[in-house]
């Protein structure tokens, strides 16, 4: 196989995966708190090739020998922090966050996080007379303690801008705390791992004191909570389009070299034959 036969192959598997970065942002272009996926390019290997000393000419300026690569591939795949547009939704469990936060959620007995707020309220199996908050796939929202928010049946709930989960009776009655909502805010987004359902995940090794901002008792933090809007998916539609014919065009002229040099080999073959 020879350097154009692998720079080919290479660049057409390295194209393809950032197609389906490509398609998975289009996909979720009205996921409630999606981030945009993004990849870059860099050389799969870079080495000089040498020339015959029957090249150095008088004159020449440049030196023996040129560079030849091996294709590119797509080192890592990062997502795009910036927040997206909030819509007003009416709903008091629905919520977006204003600033550097996830909301913390229980995801098949274990701690996920994510931005896409649009939370209700439904029965607790556990306990018929309560209600507990769950995600939009029935995921129970976790309170500052690691538990499910519940609330009594029949009881009016609002949530503050810090996330507590207020409820009341009676219109004339006082507010009581059922809980406050679990918010973290990430110190550093190498720490943490985008999985299936928009959740992030701790990445390996790594421990949630290293991955979050740790405040102290009474300090207020920097994230804010806005009850009856949901912020909305980041990805530009557009770019992603624009790239997407991009890329597929780099792909078919990547696809032609591998056919040039599968015919150049086979030409090469029958003359030795």
């Amino acid at each position: 196989m020879n350097n154009s036969t692998i720079g080919a192959a290479v660049s057409m598997s390295s194209l393809q995966q950032r197609l389906d970065i490509i398609a998975d942002n289009i996909a979720n272009v009205n996921t409630n708190g999606y981030k945009s996926k993004e990849g870059s390019f860099e050389d799969v290997l870079t080495r000089v090739q040498q020339q015959s000393d029957d090249y150095a000419l008088t004159g020449r300026s440049m030196p023996l020998g040129f560079n030849m690569g091996f294709g590119v591939r797509v080192p890592t795949i990062s997502n795009n922090w910036e927040e997206g547009t909030l819509k007003e939704t009416g709903s008091p469990t629905d919520l977006a966050l204003q600033g550097n936060g996830l909301f913390g959620v229980q995801v098949n007995g274990a701690t996920a996080y994510t931005r896409q707020g649009n939370f209700h309220f439904t029965p607790d199996t556990t306990n018929p007379e309560n209600m507990v908050l769950v995600d939009n796939t029935g995921n129970p929202v976790l309170n500052t303690d690691r538990t499910p928010i519940t609330v009594p049946v029949g009881m009016s709930v609002a949530i503050d801008e810090t996330g507590q989960v207020l409820m009341k009776r009676n219109e004339n009655d006082p507010a009581v705390v059922a809980g406050s909502i679990m918010i973290v805010e990430p110190s550093s987004r190498a720490s943490l791992q985008a999985v299936d359902g928009n959740f992030y995940v701790l990445a390996d090794g790594v421990t949630e004191q290293q991955a979050f901002v740790q405040r102290a008792a009474g300090e207020a933090s920097a994230v804010g909570v806005r009850s009856g809007w949901l912020e909305q998916s980041n990805v530009d539609l557009s770019k992603e389009m624009t790239e997407m014919m991009q890329i597929q065009r780099t792909y078919q002229l990547a696809a032609r070299a591998l056919t040039s040099s599968d015919q150049m080999q086979g030409l090469a073959n029958n003359l030795r034959g």
